[in-house]
């Protein structure tokens, strides 16, 4: 499902609930939900969605590394790194 799929899906959703809303409305929704955890994210912070997922940064230390070209070793900087894990009420819904 791409983003295209999940707006389409979700104004669908929406519609059952009574809700009428169009599906540029719904791609606003969808683009604002993304920036703010992109915005909480790039602030160090997280983002937790009780029984969904949370989403946070973690910080990767640095190392040594080879260039597969050369074999030469060099030297790979610290960096951050986002990621998500998913919470009991998804893990338990996938399995």
């Amino acid at each position: 499902m791409n983003k295209q799929d999940l707006v389409g899906t979700l104004a669908d959703e929406l519609k059952k609930e009574g809700l009428s809303i169009t599906k540029k409305d719904t791609a606003k929704v969808v683009d604002v939900f993304l920036n703010v955890v992109q915005n909480e994210l790039k602030k160090g912070g997280r983002v937790q969605l009780v029984g969904f997922g949370t989403f946070g940064v973690k910080k990767r230390a640095g190392r040594r590394g080879r260039n597969p070209q050369t074999g030469k070793e060099i030297r790979i900087p610290e960096s951050k790194v986002p990621f998500f894990r998913p919470g009991k009420g998804l893990r338990d819904l996938v399995k």
